[in-house]
């Protein structure tokens, strides 16, 4: 039996109707996996020194068992150390924030320091009894360290105790807004000023988007235009903002408007029939960004 950091130990109930017993395996004693595990009971969240016996397997994180005469899957590759998810990345910034290190952190959480710093460094989804633990240790809630409020406006969160906002050279401006992505044009309408997102795609420096004749954003041609695109890190607390000014034209040339709709990495969320192409050309490309001082 061999085993990883947050695999799950599976004990199959000898007596019928009974339910089997099942934990996160949070701690190893042997560098190839072997038994012994430390295994946090999801009945009782408790940690326990466990010495498998021929009543329990090991289901491995990413993939399920083989059934019985078929070929296990292939093993996924680890990922590397140091390309956490979103949600190893919120629970290292939490608890930097609150300046704990990973043994203070994995103690007052009641965890394995290595499972701790594995949550931390690789894609994972722990369980709610291990997130609710982490939640209590470092004084925030569940719903922020899975994220469930990234339906909220962005930028929520605290701010850099030492911040430092610096501006962008064009060459980073371009690479930032790289081939595409989603971003918002800013315009004047018979209504008043609007600010409406597209999906943009860069192409020799000019940024195109699609959207409908007749649309607000159609009535845009013609006249000066601001487009920006950002990016709000939460976890982190940094982030970075571009801005293009320039005029609004459209793209009248067929053979331009067939590589356009080759090229395009993605049909416009809002649906709909947006058969028009706008060619933005910047003017005035500015940008900031916002990290934390060196101190």
């Amino acid at each position: 039996m061999h085993a990883q950091l947050g695999d799950r130990l599976v004990v199959e109930s000898p007596v019928t109707g009974v339910p089997r017993r099942d934990g996160e395996i949070v701690g190893l004693h042997h560098g190839d996996g072997t038994p012994p595990y430390d295994v946090r009971w999801s009945d009782t969240g408790e940690v326990t020194l466990v010495f498998p016996g021929p009543d329990a397997h090991v289901h491995h994180l990413g993939h399920e068992r083989a059934p019985a005469g078929g070929t296990a899957p292939a093993e996924p590759a680890a990922p590397a150390a140091g390309q956490p998810g979103d949600f190893g990345r919120r629970l290292a910034a939490a608890r930097l924030r609150r300046g704990l290190g990973l043994e203070e952190t994995a103690g007052r959480a009641r965890m394995s320091p290595q499972y701790l710093a594995y949550l931390e460094q690789r894609p994972s989804e722990p369980g709610i009894a291990t997130v609710l633990r982490l939640a209590d240790a470092l004084g925030t809630t569940l719903v922020a360290l899975r994220g469930g409020d990234q339906e909220l406006p962005p930028g929520q969160g605290q701010a850099l105790l030492h911040p430092r906002l610096t501006d962008l050279s064009q060459d980073e401006c371009r690479a930032l807004l790289s081939t595409h992505g989603v971003g918002r044009i800013a315009l004047t309408t018979r209504e008043g000023p609007a600010v409406l997102p597209v999906n943009y795609e860069v192409v020799d420096e000019a940024v195109f988007f699609r959207t409908a004749p007749g649309s607000a954003l159609a009535g845009a041609v013609g006249d000066e235009v601001a487009f920006e695109a950002d990016h709000v890190d939460e976890a982190m607390s940094r982030g970075w903002s571009v801005l293009a000014v320039g005029r609004a034209e459209t793209v009248d040339d067929p053979e331009a408007v067939r590589r356009l709709e080759n090229r395009a990495h993605s049909g416009p969320w809002a649906g709909g029939a947006r058969t028009l192409w706008v060619k933005v050309s910047p003017t005035r490309l500015t940008g900031r960004r916002i990290t934390a001082a060196d101190r």
